[in-house]
């Protein structure tokens, strides 16, 4: 199963042409959505957006790692990590989608 990658600019070009607002006006509200759900991100704020799913920032603790080729121990500083959840009706949809695609019916497909 090969999956297609849609750009942004794709994204654009069809919300124009459903919505009738020219293909630069999309862009420029597509582009501030994203804008600000990184400067939310940013200030530590949790996006939710209902049956889409919600963006978190949560602190990856120091840790130990090991460098393969040396078997050097190295520390890894801590860092904060961007996390999404799916949402129930997007997981449903991606379930259902993804058991047509593999001939299954959407209960027993999964999405990992």
């Amino acid at each position: 199963m090969a999956n297609r990658t849609v750009t942004k600019r794709e994204l654009c070009e069809r919300i124009a042409k459903q919505t009738g607002y020219a293909q630069v006006v999309t862009k420029e509200v597509v582009q501030q959505l994203l804008d600000e759900i990184i400067v939310e991100l940013s200030k530590g704020n949790r996006m939710e957006f209902r049956n889409f799913g919600v963006f978190d920032t949560r602190l990856q603790p120091p840790r130990k790692a090991r460098n393969p080729r040396t078997d050097e121990v190295v520390d890894v500083p801590a860092k904060a990590v961007v996390c999404f959840k799916v949402g129930k009706n997007m997981q449903k949809q991606a379930q259902a989608a993804l058991g047509v695609l593999l001939g299954k019916s959407a209960v027993t497909a999964q999405v990992r």
